[in-house]
């Protein structure tokens, strides 16, 4: 459990680093296209996208908050540091599930996306 929290931590931490970079930067029109409730993500989808356990049918908290997001556009933004605390292959199972079109071949991070 402390090591989940850990990895929780991290993941926001690096998010929100992330986003203060890119806010900063010249690429501020990308960042606010992409923000994201990133909180909201860990509190509701956390569980769903673990690298442990197997694929499970996300909560409609869950769902509600990942409608508001875009997915391509997140996809961008994942790093090896994300990587390492997630399974993307989960984030695209728990994404489609929700209704969010996610096009085979996307990149999110090193993973590409295979066909649905």
């Amino acid at each position: 459990m402390e090591n989940s929290c850990l990895k929780i931590y991290c993941l926001v931490l690096a998010m929100l680093m992330f986003s203060e970079i890119m806010i900063s930067s010249s690429h501020q029109a990308m960042a606010q296209s992409c923000e994201v409730n990133v909180l909201g993500l860990v509190s509701q989808c956390e569980k769903y996208v673990r690298k442990s356990g197997a694929k499970s049918k996300p909560s409609w908290e869950c769902c509600a908050v990942v409608k508001t997001v875009d997915v391509p556009c997140v996809c961008k933004l994942v790093t090896k540091e994300i990587e390492d605390a997630i399974d993307v292959d989960k984030v695209v199972y728990v994404a489609r599930s929700c209704g969010k079109k996610v096009a085979p071949g996307t990149k999110c991070g090193s993973y590409t996306v295979p066909g649905a």
